[in-house]
């Protein structure tokens, strides 16, 4: 076996030391860290949890001055299983190569951190480990918007009535002037939806239906655009482009997803506003929810003064 493909499959640390660049490099390692999560892009990976194994070691630069036996003065092993688990946190990703992109960069945001080798393996896909192994070097690193910069949207939800009001236009040039980012949510249309009696699948439906109408609402005027992610939308609310939200995705997708049924669309833009911190949600044409985590307020289509 030549010494590439057995470097290919040995532990990342020794792929770490052959590969290292001049200069010496401490390292540290995380072995055989195993996590039951949803994860996969398969439709049989859905609402089931299967194992993923992490092995990860990171080369840092050797402190300068002495370490006097103090953990903060070194990039502790709980920084690494904490990238993990915040990244399987943030939300449910189809693919190991995300989540080892995403892992290796939030290890990179360490100051001490030089390169990061990260495997993952799925331990339950077939008869042996099914996975993925990348290697990211502080030049490869691309930081994140921090939460200052992060802007908080205005949400508006709208009726059917409200979709279909001659107002509609005059409404989003209100809002628009505001220059505050803006997202528009809407229901299902008032059609009949299929109904299945099964949850996984009556949820998807009733997600599409509501899609179906985003792009009914997005035709009522040429700046309003359907968008489904979560980069669509920070890209639009820093471009200043108008969205209107297609909620599949974003909801199949979130860890932590919402509770409220798609058929309850008010809530579930309620849900949407908290999640993306949006300073309001103005309910155009149906009732407030209960319980909401964002300022909300409701207006009567007949009465919309924005």
């Amino acid at each position: 076996m030549s010494s590439e493909i057995r470097l290919a499959f040995a532990h990342p640390s020794e792929r770490s030391e052959a590969t290292a660049p001049r200069g010496p490099l401490d390292r540290i390692s995380l072995r055989d860290h195993i996590v039951e999560v949803e994860i996969g892009a398969f439709q049989a990976e859905r609402g089931t949890t299967q194992r993923i194994c992490f092995n990860i070691v990171v080369e840092v630069r050797p402190l300068s001055d002495p370490i006097d036996d103090d953990v903060d003065r070194i990039l502790s092993y709980d920084r690494v299983t904490e990238a993990i688990a915040f990244e399987l946190a943030a939300e449910r990703l189809n693919l190991l190569e995300t989540l080892a992109d995403r892992v290796a960069e939030r290890i990179l945001l360490e100051p001490q951190a030089v390169r990061a080798f990260v495997r993952i393996e799925k331990l339950d896909r077939g008869p042996g480990a099914l996975g993925v192994e990348i290697v990211r070097g502080k030049d490869n690193v691309h930081h994140d918007v921090t939460e200052e910069e992060r802007p908080h949207p205005r949400l508006v939800f709208l009726s059917n009535s409200a979709i279909a009001s001659d107002n509609l236009a005059g409404w989003i040039d209100q809002l628009e002037s505001r220059q505050r980012p803006l997202i528009l949510c809407a229901g299902a249309s008032d059609l009949v939806v299929p109904q299945t009696g099964h949850v996984m699948t009556q949820r998807r439906i009733d997600l599409l239906a509501i899609e179906q109408n985003a792009w009914v609402l997005a035709a009522r005027d040429h700046r309003c655009v359907v968008v489904s992610t979560r980069t669509e939308l920070d890209w639009a609310m820093k471009n200043g482009q108008i969205c209107v939200w297609a909620p599949s995705k974003i909801v199949l997708d979130a860890v932590d997803g919402p509770s409220a049924a798609p058929s309850d669309a008010v809530a579930l833009a309620a849900w949407f506003a908290a999640t993306f911190e949006a300073s309001e949600l103005l309910v155009i044409g149906a009732d407030l929810p209960a319980a909401p985590k964002t300022p909300l307020r409701a207006v009567p289509v007949e009465q919309a003064q924005l």
